[in-house]
């Protein structure tokens, strides 16, 4: 009996310490799970290695973390256990409904000896496997609830224990911290990220990039960090009817098309919501969101969308759109707060370059005004001088053919004088904005500079004559619509890399030459001709030609333009 019961003790201590050194050895995974969870800083793989973990640490066939997102539904789900065709073949991914919903609702931990007994037990679908027992425990961050770890079928058919909660909850805690860990280094790089995209938009507008690049600029660095599949800049149309105060100045991904150049209204749109509130707006599902009652198929196939207005303290230039896909993660605050200072300094941006632009403006008015007081004080007056000098200086010429001589520099000193008049008209005929109608040299000038972007190259251009004062505006309406014509048609059929533009006004007559090194008219297309027949028909209405032909021995095409004018 004596040796029974020390056989009876040694078997019991023999069991102690293979309890405690089970105990031990669980410690110590648990805080080389702990460890390894707080090494990662990337927010997507600590959730993974938290699952990972938990799965080991408790023996578990099948573990899942369910992160809780708007509306107390799952936002995301990690499942680890099941391979890749067995989660294909189940469907989506639970959402929060039924058991899940439970721990939702109620953040305690929970321990089921049998899932299917507990009353919010709602079933599995097609293709599950088969799960009885089930432990679960929330995850934490400060106060804050951030989702469940679920456990299911411990292995050896045994339910789970008292120690295995302790585990799991410990474990969840240092999951929290983790988490928080990963969120603050994640905020902090999206922080970075937007203040570097601030800059790059910034440091392009303030040395001298296009407003229209700037835009894209702006959309496509918005697209990158917010990982967008749309992105919509409308500007407040200055002067709109009331119907229509939004413009799409551009746009960039899925369906850019249906949004770029589309003349909105402010009620019932989605920037219309931005600009009434002057705050930032976001929606889980744009193209069902009660607010937009105005063409709301444009927003097929996209849901989560956030606008925001791009404004200064001096007014709003414009909303900022950005939409994910239909079904793709919403923004969450993390990510949209330093949208708003991503618009206000873009605006703020906008603003000074609107302005530098002004003061450039107003500096080359000044030039021109300075320079035609300049022609008109010194040099006309110094011809007139000249001029009565030699009108003087005619009754004491004898010689016939010297006497002709001397009028017609007379007469040829009358021309000039006008012509200079007509370049002082010129240079304070200032733009329409600043309340006046622009003259022909203004128009052409702008009418060439239209066409840089679709040649890629600046043509030359040479006027002569007094082409504002002698051409009559209905003339000067048709001479700029042939040269936009001309210069497009060298842009789409010529493919010259040269073209010389040519406008002379002499002896009642108006000629617009427009001159390429390109391929030459005979061998263009037929939109080509077809332009070509609208410039003839322009000059037979004034009474004038037109002439095509090559540009010299090298090819090309030279298009010469001619109506009378009235002098």
């Amino acid at each position: 009996m004596p040796r029974l019961r020390l056989d009876e003790l040694l078997e019991e201590l023999e069991v102690r310490i293979d309890a405690v050194r089970g105990t031990r050895d669980r410690l110590h995974n648990l805080l080389e799970a702990a460890l390894a969870v707080g090494r990662e800083l990337d927010l997507p793989q600590v959730l993974r290695r938290v699952v990972e973990a938990a799965v080991v640490l408790v023996d578990a066939e099948y573990g899942a973390l369910g992160v809780i997102g708007e509306g107390q539904r799952l936002a995301e789900f990690l499942p680890v256990g099941m391979d890749d065709a067995l989660r294909e073949r189940i469907g989506d991914l639970p959402s929060g409904h039924g058991l899940l919903g439970e721990l939702i609702r109620h953040p305690e931990p929970l321990r089921l000896s049998e899932l299917s007994e507990h009353p919010a037990s709602s079933g599995f679908p097609l293709e599950h496997p088969p799960m009885h027992t089930f432990i679960g425990v929330p995850v934490r961050v400060r106060d804050e609830v951030f989702g469940n770890l679920y456990l299911t079928e411990k292995r050896g058919g045994a339910d789970f224990d008292d120690e295995d909660l302790s585990v799991l909850s410990t474990l969840a805690v240092a999951a929290g911290v983790a988490i928080e860990n990963a969120r603050l280094y994640e905020q902090a790089r999206l922080r970075e990220r937007w203040l570097e995209a601030s800059a790059e938009v910034t440091s392009g507008l303030l040395s001298g990039m296009a407003e229209d690049a700037v835009l894209e600029l702006m959309v496509e660095r918005a697209r990158e960090i917010t990982s967008a599949a749309l992105g919509v800049v409308n500007l407040v149309e200055e002067g709109a009817d009331a119907g229509e105060e939004l413009r799409g100045a551009f746009a960039m991904g899925d369906a850019a098309d249906v949004h770029l150049g589309l003349l909105l209204p402010r009620e019932g749109t989605f920037a219309g919501a931005a600009l009434a509130t002057g705050e930032l707006v976001t929606t889980p599902d744009v193209q069902h969101d009660p607010r937009i009652t105005y063409g709301p198929v444009r927003w097929k196939g996209l849901g989560p969308a956030v606008a925001v207005p791009v404004a200064t303290s001096e007014g709003v230039r414009g909303v900022l759109v950005l939409a994910r896909r239909a079904g793709q993660p919403v923004f969450t605050r993390a990510e949209t707060a330093p949208l708003l200072g991503f618009a206000g300094q873009a605006a703020l941006a906008m603003e000074l370059a609107a302005r530098r632009r002004d003061a450039e403006q107003v500096s080359l008015l000044e030039d021109r005004d300075r320079i035609a007081r300049d022609l008109h004080d010194l040099a006309i007056q110094r011809l007139f001088a000249t001029g009565m000098t030699l009108q003087s200086a005619h009754r004491f010429v004898r010689h016939p053919e010297a006497s002709e001589r001397l009028n017609r520099a007379v007469d040829d000193l009358d021309t000039t004088i006008k012509i200079i008049r007509s370049t002082i008209f010129g240079l304070r005929g200032h733009d329409s904005a600043t309340g006046h109608d622009p003259g022909l040299r203004s128009r052409a000038t702008r009418a060439v500079e239209d066409a840089v972007p679709a040649l890629g190259f600046t043509p030359s251009l040479r006027m002569e004559g007094l082409i504002d004062t002698d051409v009559p505006r209905t003339v000067a309406d048709d001479v700029v619509a042939v040269l936009g014509e001309a210069l497009a048609n060298a842009a789409r059929h010529a493919h010259a890399t040269r073209v010389d533009v040519s406008l002379v006004v002499r002896k009642g007559q108006l000629t617009l030459t427009v001159r390429d090194d390109g391929v030459g008219v005979d061998h263009d297309h037929r939109g080509r001709r077809s332009g070509l027949r609208n410039l003839t028909e322009r000059a037979e209405q004034l009474g004038g030609s037109l002439r095509v032909g090559p540009a010299g021995e090298d090819g090309g095409t030279a298009v010469e333009w001619q109506v009378p004018v009235i002098t």
